[in-house]
């Protein structure tokens, strides 16, 4: 037989088969998107959009079961929006209560749909420095800009600040009457949890009740 004829040996029996099994093993498989930026999609988040002006003016950003979007001092279920990542840097905002997506016109003008457009309800998400966001539509590239409060945007002139606070999800609680007040929680981020120090003070809007 040709394996036990002088000069042929194991080794060389065994070298093409190695080279066989090196060739399956070494073919290209694809490797599974492990970019940590994958995370951001479908990412949600409740949040109420708290903004203010120079002027002192507050209000929350609220999207009624009617499509319109106005201003309101205080927090209520119509302002309880819910963000969602589409891709990292931009979100689209549903109001929870109307189950209406918010909208931008291409003069800016703000109102709230059944349906999801992509170019309508699609907005950039800004960070600035001291913690506020400023919100841009994708498409047209104008900032979200709340309506003066209690007013139905419609036209420049009924515009209101541009810079917003997304405080997490919870409703404006009324006070409790007096002689019933009810212990606040202790704050476990500070580094004086119990207070025993002395009030608290010059605590940002999101924490606000």
């Amino acid at each position: 037989m040709d394996w036990m004829r002088p000069g042929v040996g194991v080794l060389g029996l065994w070298v093409p088969l190695l080279a066989v099994l090196l060739l399956g093993v070494c073919q290209a498989h694809p490797i599974p998107d492990s970019s940590p930026l994958l995370q951001f999609g479908g990412q949600v988040r409740q949040r109420h959009l708290y903004t203010d002006d120079d002027q002192g003016t507050e209000a929350h950003l609220e999207v009624r079961e009617d499509g319109t979007v106005v201003g309101a001092i205080l927090r209520s279920p119509e302002s309880l929006l819910e963000l969602k990542a589409l891709k990292p840097g931009v979100i689209q905002i549903r109001g929870v209560k109307a189950s209406r997506f918010l909208c931008q016109q291409p003069d800016g003008t703000l109102y709230g749909s059944l349906h999801f457009d992509p170019e309508a309800c699609s907005f950039r998400e800004l960070l600035l420095e001291d913690g506020y966001n400023v919100y841009q539509s994708e498409a047209h590239g104008l900032p979200l800009r709340l309506p003066k409060r209690d007013s139905p945007s419609q036209g420049p002139a009924a515009r209101g600040p541009v810079r917003f606070l997304p405080v997490p999800g919870q409703l404006h609680q009324p006070q409790e009457p007096p002689g019933f007040l009810a212990p606040e929680p202790p704050d476990v981020g500070s580094s004086d949890p119990l207070s025993m120090m002395g009030p608290l003070q010059g605590r940002s809007p999101s924490y606000a009740s």
